[in-house]
């Protein structure tokens, strides 16, 4: 009798352990994935029209490209935790500022994602020669853990719109392209700036969510600089330059129009930003603006499969 009482023990462990990995799958920001698989799949556009595809390249890109995003979501969780500007918040819960998961781990977890991301792209070196890309590398890793660690993070100063919109932009973009063709082209950089700019419009739509509590910590992103209605407007910029983008692409490769399917998401994106109330609302034009990187990406990505 004493044994069949012990059995069950084994499921009532399994139950604890499940909140927490539910905290961490909260803590990698699921819904910013996106916007890192969103410039891989435009920078295979290119290779794609001109049959230079290379699916191991494409898919170690991927996997640089995703281990950067969650190392950058852990890292700014951790950073963020333990200056306190997190303990007041609208958002979602965050690991350190909760005091769900200590602080040391979050850390751990950031740099082990940036390790496994600077694997994956020497396998890259490796495979293409190109030793140069070590810096590259070298310069995604510093720049994501330095947007909100260090003694002066750049995300505090106003500058994050800019390194999202240069590294999950035109880097990731081009830098896909690059170590498939073997060269810089027209395509992949204004695909890029499409990317960057959908980037640019998650991370203002995230800061506007917390401009009032950021105002409060002093933590002074572009939003707390230059207000709610600039930002309003900046968000909105960046959210259809993409689609104009598209019809560039166009003139010159007619089933590039395809990527106007992402109309269906950057429209309701914009009316809800404008009738949002209340912090939730912001959450929903954040992730509506994430998905529709995505979409734009996979639209543009079959438009290039076309022969």
């Amino acid at each position: 009798m004493a044994n069949q009482k012990q059995k069950p023990s084994a499921p009532g462990k399994t139950q604890k352990q499940t909140p927490k990995l539910k905290l961490w799958i909260a803590g990698a920001r699921l819904r910013t994935l996106p916007l890192a698989v969103a410039p891989v799949l435009l920078g295979a556009c290119s290779p794609l029209a001109v049959q230079q595809f290379k699916p191991v390249l494409f898919w170690l890109a991927l996997a640089v490209a995703l281990l950067l995003q969650v190392g950058v979501n852990y890292a700014n969780d951790y950073s963020d935790g333990i200056r306190g500007t997190d303990e007041v918040r609208v958002g979602p819960l965050r690991l350190t500022g909760s005091k769900a998961v200590p602080a040391a781990l979050v850390k751990r977890a950031a740099l082990s994602c940036f390790a496994a991301a600077a694997i994956a792209g020497l396998v890259i070196v490796l495979i293409t020669q190109l030793w140069w890309l070590i810096a590259v590398g070298a310069a995604c890793i510093l720049a994501a853990w330095f947007y909100t660690g260090g003694k002066r993070p750049y995300g505090y100063a106003g500058l994050g719109e800019l390194a999202v919109f240069i590294f999950f932009g035109l880097v990731a973009t081009e830098g896909t392209s690059y170590i498939q063709e073997g060269v810089f082209d027209q395509t992949s950089f204004v695909f890029g700036v499409a990317a960057g700019c959908f980037a640019v419009a998650v991370l203002l739509v995230n800061n506007l969510r917390d401009i009032n509590q950021d105002k409060l910590v002093g933590k002074r992103t572009l939003s707390t600089r230059i207000g709610a209605g600039w930002t309003k407007a900046l968000f909105v910029l960046n959210l259809w330059v993409p689609l104009a983008i598209a019809v560039l692409v166009s003139v010159f490769y007619s089933p590039a129009i395809y990527g106007l399917g992402a109309f269906f998401l950057v429209g309701p994106a914009t009316l809800i930003l404008f009738q949002a109330k209340t912090p939730r609302d912001l959450i929903t034009v954040l992730k509506l603006s994430s998905y529709a990187s995505l979409a734009f990406a996979l639209l543009e990505l079959l438009a290039f499969s076309i022969q």
